[in-house]
């Protein structure tokens, strides 16, 4: 028993659960200090789908945004999310770049690091792990949480123990589509707390309508700390609302500590960011109620607002049932991934196509071929071998640790990115992760800082005497 710790989720999961991560940090600087002042465990600020929506919907640099949030919130451990071995992209790196992005967050204001592996593989997450022992932040490994005939409590504990002895620093329970039920938290947490000496978090979305009693249950078996969202942009796809958590606790021997009062300041501004969303569209309503098909389907929160988006530009929107229905179907043939960033997108966007084109599997996406052949480790469950041959014909599988097939690309990298635009180190890991977006990215911030002739303008011809 102890105080219960909170990390506060409004500056990227809440707005990426609810508006598809559009918050700008323009709107996010007036509550910065705020936030700070609350007294939080850690406020989860960077990483997820932030670095793609900064460069790709915001004209905004992510690397200065988080030194902007780092200098507005001095007395916070800000903490970032991480997909392995495929950091904030969407395909595996090489090891170097992975380790020259965990030196590079650290250096510009990151504390902790959650890593996670869409499929659970553990060789998926041995780099980050041993960057972030290096660059001395705290490394937070993650349980992609699912249900499924080969996902049980023991398997849950043993992977939380081979995380421990990889060197994490803590566990978390990352529930990103809102399955985990009251009892099962509490077992879960239980059985971990019993099996590990690190602290244990629950990360739980609203989407189901299960999460503030799951994180009460919780609590109740030991977790040290829960995820929450300042509740105008809470329930819904988002988190259990904080002010609630915290005043749940008050009084009790998991006593947060935390003021109302000064959550109240927050709470005042945020509420003022949800009425202009959903008055400009971003804030679709549809994610604000509670959607109990979730635990039939296994779809997160932000998978549903993809999958809505896909079919509205298919001309679609009557075949969301259908896309549904047909998801846990595809993904019992891929091996039963938990269905969270990139495995998410992988299997909803198959699902998509396997009900629109009408016939299953009919036209196969690069990387639904890619996630059966194993380009992105080992799946649960074994690929039935005739799925497999059907999907990706007769290539050979990968049965290794995928990026055990990479050479360091580091290098090439740096030496492919044209040097006019270069502006600080870190372009080159934005360059690397997003080569499709970058460069009109890097092309607007010059016109923004030289005007509409670019880096290339003669500095000269602008000094005329008047």
């Amino acid at each position: 028993m102890g105080k219960l710790k909170i990390t506060e989720t409004i500056l990227r999961d809440a707005h990426q659960s609810m508006i598809a991560t559009r918050m700008s940090l323009d709107d996010m600087l007036p509550m910065l200090k705020p936030l700070d002042d609350c007294g939080f465990y850690s406020c989860e600020v960077w990483g997820g789908a932030t670095f793609d929506a900064c460069i790709r919907f915001l004209d905004e640099d992510p690397w200065e945004r988080l030194r902007v949030i780092r200098k507005n919130m001095p007395n916070t451990k800000l903490q970032m999310l991480f997909r392995g071995q495929n950091m904030l992209g969407y395909r595996h790196y090489a090891d170097d770049v992975v380790e020259y992005f965990v030196q590079k967050s650290a250096a510009n204001g990151i504390d902790i690091v959650r890593v996670f592996d869409a499929l659970n593989d553990v060789r998926n997450l041995q780099t980050a792990i041993k960057a972030c022992k290096k660059e001395k932040v705290h490394l937070q490994a993650c349980i992609s949480y699912t249900f499924s005939p080969v996902h049980s409590i023991e398997a849950f504990v043993k992977l939380a123990k081979e995380f421990e002895e990889a060197g994490a620093d803590s566990i978390c329970i990352k529930d990103m589509a809102a399955l985990i039920t009251p009892y099962k938290a509490e077992e879960l947490v239980r059985e971990l707390k019993k099996a590990v000496k690190i602290p244990v978090q629950l990360h739980t979305h609203y989407t189901s309508g299960l999460a503030s009693m799951a994180i009460l249950k919780a609590v109740e078996a030991g977790v040290d700390v829960v995820d929450t969202a300042m509740s105008p942009l809470a329930l819904g796809t988002s988190h259990a609302p904080t002010e609630s958590i915290v005043a749940a606790f008050q009084g009790t021997p998991y006593d947060t500590g935390l003021d109302l009062n000064k959550l109240n300041i927050v709470r005042e501004y945020v509420a003022k960011l949800r009425e202009k969303y959903l008055k400009n569209g971003l804030l679709n309503p549809k994610v604000l109620g509670v959607d109990a098909n979730t635990l039939l389907y296994q779809v997160p929160g932000g998978m549903l607002s993809n999958l809505i988006s896909q079919l509205k530009q298919a001309g679609k929107e009557d075949q969301f049932d259908a896309v549904l229905q047909e998801v846990p179907r595809v993904r019992k043939d891929a091996g039963y991934p938990p269905l969270v960033t990139p495995t998410s997108q992988i299997v909803g966007t198959q699902a998509v196509f396997n009900v629109i084109m009408g016939e299953r599997y009919k036209m196969v996406t690069k990387e639904f071929k890619g996630l059966v052949r194993g380009e992105y480790g080992r799946t649960p469950a074994p690929i039935d071998p005739e799925f497999r041959k059907k999907i990706i014909g007769d290539e050979k599988p990968v049965e290794c640790r995928p990026a055990d097939l990479l050479e360091p690309e580091l290098e090439k990298l740096r030496a492919d990115i044209p040097a006019q635009y270069i502006e600080q180190e870190e372009d080159v890991l934005t360059w690397a992760q997003f080569p499709q977006v970058a460069p009109k990215f890097f092309e607007k911030r010059q016109q923004k800082k030289y005007g509409v002739d670019g880096a290339h303008a003669d500095k000269e011809s602008k000094v005329h005497p008047v």
